[in-house]
């Protein structure tokens, strides 16, 4: 279950700042923003989606591996860490227009790119 929380909080974060980033751009282009449900119900089944691939993928670890402990769960939820992560930056970025963020946010795709290139 702390598999699933962690991967539902950076989800989380990421949702929030991304409705801040969307009210910032408005706020600077001198626009009305308004809540779009349709977009938080797409991360409400992200977020769905992403725990029964983490349940699915633990099952897996558990039940059907005996050789070799695999932790695809654990490998699973990193990546979904990673790509939040990543999206938080982005969000980070347009909020503070700080190129602190932007730097870090580069960092971190070149760290997935490399994780990816490597497996």
């Amino acid at each position: 279950t702390s598999v699933i929380v962690t991967a539902l909080s950076f989800i989380l974060v990421d949702f929030v700042t991304g409705v801040c980033a969307s009210r910032a751009v408005a706020r600077r282009e001198a626009r009305t923003w308004w809540f779009e449900s349709r977009k938080a119900w797409r991360t409400v089944a992200k977020a769905g989606l992403v725990s029964v691939a983490i349940v699915m993928m633990w099952l897996i670890d558990v039940m059907l591996v005996d050789v070799v402990s695999l932790n695809l769960a654990k490998l699973f939820a990193g990546f979904i860490c990673g790509v939040e992560m990543w999206s938080f930056l982005e969000n980070a970025t347009t909020i503070s227009e700080s190129p602190l963020f932007e730097r870090l946010g580069r960092w971190v795709k070149r760290r997935i790119d490399k994780e990816l290139d490597d497996e």
